[in-house]
């Protein structure tokens, strides 16, 4: 079978909860404090993932990582006098969020015709940077065959590292070569720059990528500071279309440019601000979305549907669809639970070009199995987590519990 796209969703963990860890992400920040939802937010997860199989689409997953981290807070000496943020961040669900999994480039665009992948070490964010070993063990067990693919360890803590929420790829098709075009931010902000120029060339090198098919190109400050905490909030691509805000990068045109020149049937589909503001689009996520190109060869773009209920947002995407452009299907879907930690369809989704058969099955979803993780996450997840509850010994167990049941569940106890 030829390489297809397969979109590994994050399971959505049963520590589900709302810290408000997340400098820059203004979702996260304004719903900070308030109850979750754990066993609504997986389900969600799963309606989604099932959505896009019943398109006709592949469609994998990653697990919940082990939470609370009990290796995180024995190297911080925690104890009842430890301060709260501490603790929550070694309860942080945010692995769901697969785009920052890692950064993968498909065996068409490498120098030894393997699909590598490099984990992000995501250090910008305590309660992130946590989590690549862990991610690691998963990948290594998911893309084992070394025949296929490549795992590298991630790229040295110095610079920031936040995977494939900053990284495009440009292609006449999937199973062909594309151009990879790299998106990194400056210091200097209110918010951080999360990805670092340097740690996106590491990632080139490491992969082998063609320098003649290699972009990289700067995040506008504006979007950065209006809470554009990764390129994937305000552009996204699919095959030969880019997708994006018209304030999205440091240099538009010249962005537009350097594509063209490496990759010269290029399609922009742009959202000019005056039709939709930086912030409505950060609010709605329009452009955390999943682009993707459908069996029949139309293009499709999963939206939350917060943009369907945003006037502005859903009146540009009814004038683009009677616009008769590359984009032609708009289909809304229900992550309410992450979008209020700031995390949309895009967000939770790592896309990895391979032939399905390559990959371990275990990591693989149909319609039984998506069936077996519904009944665990309904049987085990907390149907609420309020902030006291966050440390708490109770439910510390009860998490811990029920993440091992869905690991017995699928056959993935090892990863325990």
């Amino acid at each position: 079978m030829k390489p297809v796209e397969i979109n590994f969703d994050g399971i959505v963990g049963p520590s589900h909860n709302y810290a408000g860890l997340s400098l820059g992400n203004l979702a996260a920040t304004r719903h900070a404090g308030d109850a979750s939802y754990p066993r609504a937010a997986a389900l969600q997860g799963i309606a989604k993932m099932r959505h896009n199989m019943a398109l006709g689409l592949a469609q994998g997953f990653l697990l919940p990582l082990p939470r609370p981290n009990a290796g995180y807070l024995a190297a911080l000496g925690a104890d009842s006098t430890t301060d709260p943020v501490l603790t929550a961040q070694a309860w942080s669900a945010s692995s769901m969020w697969t785009a920052n999994a890692a950064t993968v480039s498909p065996a068409g665009d490498t120098a030894d015709g393997r699909c590598h992948l490099t984990p992000a070490n995501l250090v910008t964010m305590p309660h992130r940077a946590q989590e690549w070993p862990d991610t690691a063990r998963q990948l290594a067990l998911a893309f084992a065959d070394r025949q296929h693919f490549a795992l590298h360890g991630p790229v040295p803590p110095t610079f920031g590292d936040e995977g494939a929420a900053n990284h495009m790829r440009l292609c006449e098709g999937h199973d062909a070569a594309g151009v990879e075009v790299f998106v990194y931010g400056r210091t200097g902000g209110a918010f951080p720059a999360r990805q670092h120029e340097q740690a996106s060339r590491a990632v080139a090198r490491l992969h082998g990528l063609d320098p003649e098919r290699t972009v990289f190109i700067e995040q506008a400050p504006k979007a950065i500071a209006a809470g554009a905490f990764h390129n994937d909030v305000v552009a996204v691509a699919n095959e030969r279309v880019l997708f994006t805000h018209a304030e999205a990068f440091a240099d538009q045109q010249g962005a537009y440019d350097a594509i063209r020149t490496k990759f010269p049937a290029l399609e922009v589909v742009e959202v000019p601000a005056d039709a939709v503001s930086l912030n409505e689009a950060i609010a709605t996520y329009l452009f955390n979305a999943q682009l993707l190109t459908l069996p029949t060869g139309e293009m499709a773009l999963v939206v939350p549907t917060e943009c369907t209920d945003n006037a502005a947002v859903s009146s540009w995407l009814n004038s683009m669809l009677a616009s008769n452009g590359p984009i032609r299907r708009v289909l809304p879907v229900d992550v309410r639970q992450s979008m209020a930690n700031g995390g949309g369809p895009a967000c939770l989704r790592l896309r990895v070009v391979a032939d399905p058969a390559t990959v371990d099955p275990r990591f693989m979803l149909n319609e039984a199995k998506a069936d077996l993780i519904e009944s665990a996450i309904a049987a085990h997840w907390p149907e609420q987590i309020d902030p006291v509850d966050v440390g708490g010994e109770s439910l510390a167990q009860d998490v811990i519990a029920a993440r091992l049941s869905l690991l017995e569940t699928l056959g993935l106890a090892e990863l325990g």
